[in-house]
């Protein structure tokens, strides 16, 4: 699928409104119930939050390693739609990542940026921070075949 552009060759991307929608119409009920919430979108990126929830935390206080997974994963769906213009079906092939530092106590910030997007594969770069952080609790790469 080609990226949409404007009159002036501009790429078209989601609004973070329309992202909150992807999230809501194509994902299931338990990773609705992460919290997720779109701060930002653009061309190759989009920023979300992951809320501070003791329901996350896992023994010892820290935020549990399969939410922040599960919280990249998702981020990625949302990037490479902004990437594309609009959602369209695809799904993980890989994902790698690398945890750093605990969470405790603060919500973490999900920057992904898109680093190479084909005609049926995406490729993306995820760094997860705490807010007020400047350090990351960790990253990940992900890797997308794109259905449609």
């Amino acid at each position: 699928m080609a990226v949409r552009r404007d009159r002036h060759n501009r790429p078209v991307t989601i609004s973070p409104a329309d992202a909150d929608k992807i999230l809501t119409d194509n994902f299931a009920p338990w990773v609705l119930a992460l919290g997720l919430t779109v701060e930002e979108t653009g061309e190759r990126h989009a920023v979300l939050r992951l809320p501070w929830s003791d329901e996350l935390a896992r023994d010892g206080g820290g935020l549990s390693g399969q939410a922040m997974m599960a919280a990249a994963d998702t981020a990625t769906v949302i990037a490479i739609s902004a990437a594309r213009g609009t959602y369209g079906p695809m799904t993980t092939v890989q994902q790698s990542t690398s945890f750093q530092r605990p969470v405790v106590g603060a919500d973490v910030l999900i920057h992904v940026r898109v680093t190479k997007l084909g005609k049926r594969m995406a490729f993306a770069d995820i760094t997860l921070t705490p807010e007020g952080a400047t350090d990351p609790a960790a990253t990940a790469s992900t890797v997308y075949a794109l259905l449609g």
